[in-house]
């Protein structure tokens, strides 16, 4: 990357502005030992989910809540997001970020439990929008389940896709990185979607369901 390109991205992720909420949520994650996502990260989050017109929304990974309320103020305002960990805590702190936000009760479903275990409950083509911010070794599986759930023209969103620029080098073979790169084959090769790769943060693959 040239340092002019290198400039620009750094630009582009600080851009984004965020208000007292947001950062408190931060503060959470910091505090939980859980590494929120970035500015950029969020704000294309709030734009795809504004985008997109989604009403329901599946979260994969909820961390202290700062995903969840960037999906939440892209969403209408009668739409619902639905929200999994295996942490009780982090659940704890969206709850408390999601309410600072000015978002009811009604709005958003946290589901404590492993994702593996949850996703298959949850209804055939009755979403819009599926993020993806979890362990990586059950990716694959969370896939699966996401285009399943997915409406005709949901997005699904996968947060770290590029695993820290290691996804791009075919040399590199640590284990959460052959899982990236595979899933991103995978999802890529699939008729029944259209996908692309943003560099925003640490990658974001983007796919909609045809």
């Amino acid at each position: 990357m040239s340092a002019d390109k290198s400039t620009s991205w750094s630009y582009a992720e600080d851009l984004p502005a965020e208000d007292e909420v947001m950062l408190r949520a931060r503060e959470r994650s910091f505090e939980l030992g859980v590494t929120p996502i970035g500015r950029g990260v969020g704000a294309v989050l709030t734009v795809l989910a504004a985008s997109s017109k989604a009403q329901t929304a599946v979260e994969i990974g909820t961390g202290a809540g700062v995903s969840g309320v960037c999906i939440l103020r892209g969403l209408g305002p009668q739409s619902v997001l639905t929200t999994i960990d295996v942490d009780v805590e982090h659940l704890k702190a969206a709850r408390e970020a999601f309410a600072e936000a000015g978002s009811p009760a009604n709005r958003t479903r946290t589901i404590s439990g492993r994702a593996g275990d949850v996703l298959p409950r949850l209804t055939d083509a009755a979403y819009d929008l599926v993020f993806i911010d979890a362990d990586k070794p059950g990716l694959p599986g969370y896939v699966d389940q996401a285009i399943r759930l997915l409406k005709s023209r949901g997005l699904l969103i996968i947060n770290d896709a590029l695993d820290k620029d290691r996804v791009a080098n075919p040399a590199n073979r640590d284990a959460t990185t052959v899982v990236l790169r595979q899933v991103g084959k995978t999802i890529r090769d699939d008729e029944r979607l259209a996908t692309t790769m943003l560099p925003t943060g640490d990658g974001l693959l983007v796919a909609v369901k045809k």
